[in-house]
This record gives C-alpha cells, sequence and structure tokens, in this order.
C-alpha cells in the first residue's frame, strides 16, 4: 500500500485547491487554442488549414508520458515531480509566446505537454494516496469541475484575445497561474510516494512510444507535412511493426507496461476500441469547427468563441442526465445508438454553409456537445467498471493513452481529409474551401458512425451490476 500520512487541516482544505488549479490550466490550454489558428497561421505566414501540428504536438506528448507518469511520482515524489509539470508547462507556454515560426512552435507545444503530461496523472495520483477513499468522489468531483470550465470559456476567451490583443496572451496568461501553482505545491502538496518500489518496463515503453509518434508521423505526413506515400506507407508499417512487438513482449514478461491480459475482460477490450475509433470522429470537432467558422463562412475570432459556448454548455448540462439514461437503457443501447447520433450529427455539419440561420448552427453545436458529453462518460465508464483492483490502476493508465492518442489522430486525420480535399479545390466537384469542409465533416460522420459496430458487441447485461457511471473519469 502506498504510505498516506494524516494532513494536516490546513493541508487538507487547500490541497484539492491546488490539484484544481493544475486541472484547469491544462483544460483551458486545450480549447483556448482553438480559435486562435487562424491568427496564429497568418502571422507566421503559414496555411491556417495546415495548423493542426500545434495540436497535435502537445497531444502526442502527454499520451507518450501517461504511462511513465506514475512510476516517475513514485521514484522521485510527489511534491518534486507536481511542482516540476507545472514550471515545465508554464515554461514551455512562455516559450509558445516568444515563438517566431511553426517549427518553433511545435516544439515549444513539445516541452509543455511534457508538464502537461504529469500534471493530471500525479495530481489524481496525489489525492488517492492522500485522502481516505470514503472522501474521494467527492474531491474527485471538486477537482474535476474546474476542468469542466476549461472548454466553457476557452473559445471564448481565445477569441477575444486573438481579436484586442495578440494570439500570444493565450499562452502568456499560463504564467500567472503557473507562478500561484508553483508556490500553492511548494506549501499544500505532501510528498508521497509507492511503498513498494516496481521496476519500469522501459523497452515496453520505448515500443509502444515509437508506435505511437510513428503512426501519427504517418497520418501528418497524409496532411500537414506532405510527405510522399511511399514513405507514409513505411511509417505506417514501421509502427504496427513496433506494436506488434509490444504486445508480442508484453504477454510473455512479468511486470508490462499494460497487460494484454486486461483485454480477456470483454468491456475493457470494447470499451478501449470503441474509444479509439469514436474519438477519432470527436476529437476533429473543437480543431474542425473554429476552422469552419473563420475560414470558410468569415467569422471573426471573437464569433467563432462565442459559437462554441452552446457546444461546450450543453456538454455539461448532459453530464448529469448520462447517469439515469444508462441506468434505464444499458450501456449498448446507450453507446451503439449514441455513437449513430454522434455520427449524423458530426454529417449533419457538412450541411452548414453561408445561407444556414445563425440559431440553427448553435443549435447543431448544443446538440452535438451533449452527444459527444454522453458518449465519453459511457464509453470511459464502461471501459473500466468490471476490472478488478489489481488491473484498475493499469487499465485507467491505458485508457487515458488512448483517449489522448485517439484526439490527436483524430487531429491528424482532419487535418489530412482538410488538406486532401483542399488540393482538389476546382476538380471532382469541390468548388470551394467550404467544399473542402463540407466533405471532410461528413467523411468524419462517417467514421464515428461505423465505431458503433463495436459498441453493438456489448451483451445488454454488461456494466448492469455496475458502479455508479459518474464515479469514473470524464474524459
Amino acid at each position: 500500500m502506498p504510505n498516506r500520512a494524516p494532513l494536516d487541516a490546513v493541508t487538507a482544505r487547500w490541497l484539492p485547491w491546488v490539484v484544481a488549479i493544475a486541472f484547469f490550466m491544462q483544460s483551458l490550454d486545450g480549447t483556448i487554442l482553438n480559435t486562435a489558428l487562424p491568427a496564429m497561421a497568418s502571422d507566421l505566414a503559414e496555411n491556417p488549414l495546415r495548423m493542426q501540428g500545434v495540436i497535435i504536438a502537445y497531444m502526442l506528448t502527454v499520451a507518450l508520458l501517461i504511462p511513465a507518469s506514475g512510476w516517475i511520482a513514485d521514484r522521485f515524489g510527489t511534491k518534486k515531480i507536481f511542482f516540476g509539470a507545472i514550471l515545465l508547462f508554464s515554461f514551455g507556454s512562455l516559450l509558445c509566446a516568444l515563438s517566431s515560426s511553426l517549427s518553433m512552435l511545435i516544439g515549444a507545444r513539445v516541452i509543455q505537454g511534457l508538464g502537461g503530461a504529469l500534471m493530471l496523472p500525479v495530481g489524481r495520483l496525489v489525492v488517492l494516496r492522500a485522502y481516505p477513499r470514503s472522501e474521494l468522489v467527492r474531491i474527485m468531483g471538486f477537482i474535476t469541475i474546474p476542468g469542466l470550465l476549461g472548454p466553457l470559456i476557452g473559445p471564448t476567451m481565445g477569441g477575444w484575445m486573438v481579436e484586442y490583443l495578440t494570439w500570444h496572451w493565450i499562452f502568456i496568461i499560463n504564467l500567472p497561474v503557473g507562478v500561484l501553482g508553483c508556490y500553492a505545491v511548494w506549501k499544500f502538496i505532501p510528498d508521497l510516494r509507492g511503498s513498494e518500489r516496481t521496476r519500469f518496463d522501459g523497452l515496453g515503453f520505448l515500443l509502444f512510444g515509437a508506435a505511437m509518434v510513428l503512426i501519427t508521423i504517418a497520418m501528418e505526413g497524409l496532411g500537414e507535412l506532405h510527405l510522399p506515400h511511399l514513405r507514409v506507407m513505411l511509417l505506417l508499417f514501421a509502427g504496427m511493426a513496433c506494436l506488434a512487438a509490444y504486445w508480442l513482449r508484453a504477454g510473455r514478461i512479468e511486470n508490462p507496461l499494460f497487460a494484454p491480459s486486461l483485454f480477456k475482460t470483454r468491456t475493457f477490450a470494447v470499451g478501449i476500441l470503441g474509444n479509439l475509433f469514436a474519438r477519432l470522429g470527436s476529437g476533429a470537432l473543437p480543431f474542425l469547427v473554429p476552422l469552419l467558422l473563420q475560414v470558410a463562412l468569415g467569422y471573426s475570432p471573437s464569433q467563432a468563441g462565442m459559437s462554441m459556448l452552446p457546444l461546450a454548455a450543453a456538454a455539461m448540462v448532459a453530464k448529469s442526465v448520462a447517469r439515469p439514461l444508462i441506468e434505464r437503457f444499458g450501456y449498448r443501447s446507450v453507446l451503439t445508438g449514441n455513437t449513430l447520433a454522434l455520427g449524423l450529427m458530426l454529417a449533419s455539419m457538412g450541411l452548414v454553409s453561408e445561407q444556414t440561420p445563425y440559431w440553427l448552427l448553435l443549435a447543431q453545436l448544443a446538440v452535438l456537445g451533449a452527444i459527444n458529453s454522453l458518449q465519453f462518460t459511457a464509453m470511459n465508464t464502461v471501459t473500466l467498471i468490471d476490472l478488478d483492483d489489481a488491473s484498475a490502476s493499469s487499465g485507467n493508465s491505458l485508457l487515458s493513452v488512448v483517449a489522448q492518442l485517439s484526439l490527436s489522430l483524430g487531429v491528424a486525420c482532419a487535418g489530412a481529409l482538410l488538406g486532401g480535399f483542399t488540393a482538389q479545390v476546382g476538380n471532382d466537384g469541390v468548388d470551394t474551401v467550404l467544399g473542402a469542409f463540407q466533405l471532410t465533416f461528413l467523411t468524419v460522420g462517417i467514421m464515428a458512425m461505423l465505431a458503433a459496430t463495436i459498441f453493438s458487441q456489448l451483451s445488454k447485461e454488461d456494466g448492469r451490476r455496475a458502479k455508479r457511471p459518474d464515479e469514473h473519469i470524464e474524459h
């Protein structure tokens, strides 16, 4: 068992606030950027439709480091690592603000991602180790609220900053929050470590990480990087080979990064694969919508940011109906039906044009936000619901990695589609940039719908003897 020293009253009161600050920083950063992409592209003399690397670099770095975060915290202590994570995130933000080219900005986003990757898992670990189990649901509920506020205010704040200040401010805003976070960590976070030193699967980590990087670069090669198709295929096959080597090795060693035996639990196997494919569609949404509004429809950054509000607000409201819906209809019905609805709504964004009434666009975005939120809650919960205590930590870690990886692949995939359709403007019936966006949304919607076939493999009773759906992670 990890050592749980009794907390003094001041630490017990302030510790959740400190973790919540970190959650808020990362959540805000993940959404404030999307509205600013066209302005950043203009300033850096880049094509706004080829800016997805800025988002992917961060997401991929986070996905890569999540598996190592628990071991790093055990090895060096939660206080040092949490402090270092906020410091690194803030330093990365400063470098982003000082970037004068796209490649510099992508490099700075990687540094920011190194900090971001450690903030959330180590923050969650601190709470798990510092409080008794009876307090966990209350404390975890409190620290995730700021994480939900980020998507609500991020796009709007990003739009206003770009319009009335410059895009650099979306990164500069992290600096005072980071200074406050570092001070609070040093003062209030206890230095907790695991009581037994486990060996870290370094070779497994390298194989798994190489697979993720190679597959993502292959996707990017079709879009932003303009790589020849031969090179894309080689990267894709190299990534698949690393993944195959990882799973073959994991099956015969004692403490692998992620044990293949996790997939013997059917709900976990369906949940992980469903997460991977369903998020390919929904992960593209925060990237594509602000670009559609600004580049294709001519909205100002602040208008585009404000237009994203219904999407985030509906997502928050939908969280409250997830539990009764799942209890009433079961996971199979909710996830299969909701995944089809998600695909249809994504495809319906392909009907948006200059003639679409503004109220109708806002209604579409609100419905999309609610469906997306229900999707995340249901599929995350069903993934973890039947795992025993021994497997829960490894399963949760793999779910976090798959969530981040599939979101970055979703953005890479949307970027590749958008780049491909834009290159054909004037050919194959695509007359305008708006036409390229419409075809991209239609394709992404069809891809999301295909994930329903995975969720239909659940049985009617799966998850029925379950814990409450809202006791698991939301994103």
